[in-house]
């Protein structure tokens, strides 16, 4: 599912709704099977999608954990991410792409490094709450004690970094200390934080 904006990183949450009839029937063919999608950001430069050509290959795969349909057949629904993935080939194309998808997966070697930019990580989401920005109390307390730092760079990027390239750069990044370097480096030019 293309869409401009809109990245699925993995464990976070999506909520979408549905109204256009291609996707209406993307959908149901989804519903029907496994229950998963992909979706992937529509390149900024185009204004809506008409080829494989304009949107990025890089995107997160989903599972549709909740879906309300309406009676005028638009739905409702909640997609929670599973994992980076590269599309290799495509199938189809109308009414929506399908493709064939290689899972993408993360390099980490877990050191002191890590552990570092975790810790700046969560010290610049701190930063964020202190000027108002607050998630949930139950999700606020997940994140401050979440020890996987893959997690948290995934779940940093999709919640508090606003430019949607942005987003998408952290998501093709496999390296997870690069990974945390660029949340870090678009957490703080974003905020205007400055400080190490």
């Amino acid at each position: 599912m293309p869409l401009p904006g809109a990245l699925l990183f993995p464990n976070a949450l999506l909520p979408l709704y549905i109204f256009e009839p291609r996707y209406q029937e993307m959908l149901e063919v989804a519903l029907s099977e496994h229950r998963m999608f992909c979706v992937s950001l529509v390149k900024p430069q185009r204004a809506q999608w008409k080829t494989a050509d304009d949107f990025f290959h890089v995107a997160g795969v989903g599972l549709i954990r909740a879906c309300v349909g309406r009676g005028d057949g638009t739905s409702n629904l909640i997609l929670q991410g599973l994992r980076r993935v590269r599309f290799s080939a495509f199938e189809q194309s109308a009414p929506f792409p399908i493709a064939r998808i290689e899972p993408l997966e993360s390099k980490t070697a877990p050191s002191v490094e890590t552990d570092a930019l975790g810790a700046k990580v969560l010290e610049l989401y701190s930063r964020i709450k202190e000027n108002g920005r607050q998630l949930p109390e139950k999700v606020d307390r997940y994140l401050s004690h979440l020890g996987d730092t893959e997690m948290l760079a995934d779940l940093m990027a999709a919640t508090f970094i606003n430019d949607a390239l942005r987003r998408q750069q952290v998501l093709e990044e496999l390296d997870v200390n690069q990974r945390l370097r660029l949340v870090i480096q678009y957490l703080r030019e974003e905020t205007g934080s400055a400080a190490a």
